[in-house]
């Protein structure tokens, strides 16, 4: 179970993009030209007016790299969504919380939890449109 002290303990975006060695500047593209659809919205509000939202990533993932920008940019325009990223190979201890079939540390993961850390829906290793 992740607990609220674990989720703080979480990169912000800011923190997360001045950490990136790889693919820096596509993601800014990437979330600088993110459309969030009403459909995004309504699906975040249909959770909850209050959400932490996980995000477990790494730079080099392309398939992050199509991902979480638009989630990021979801968070963002998300006054009642808190964001927090977690670095896979960093944090094993996160990433197990969230295998692929429980096996597998597949990425991006993203996680929305209510107010009281319950777990309220997940997105793992989401496939190419």
């Amino acid at each position: 179970m992740l607990t609220r002290e674990r989720f703080a303990e979480g990169l912000t975006l800011a923190q997360y993009l001045d950490r990136m060695s790889t693919n820096r500047a596509a993601f800014q593209r990437a979330l600088e030209s993110a459309i969030v659809t009403d459909v995004d919205r309504r699906l975040v509000e249909r959770l909850g007016p209050r959400l932490k939202l996980l995000v477990i990533t790494e730079d080099w993932c392309g398939t992050s790299l199509r991902y979480v920008p638009r989630v990021a940019r979801l968070a963002q325009e998300s006054p009642g969504v808190e964001m927090r990223i977690f670095l896979r190979d960093e944090n094993p201890d996160v990433m197990d919380l969230f295998l692929k079939r429980g096996v597998y540390r597949s990425i991006p993961v993203f996680a929305f939890f209510d107010d009281d850390m319950q777990e309220l829906a997940r997105f793992v290793e989401v496939a190419p449109a």
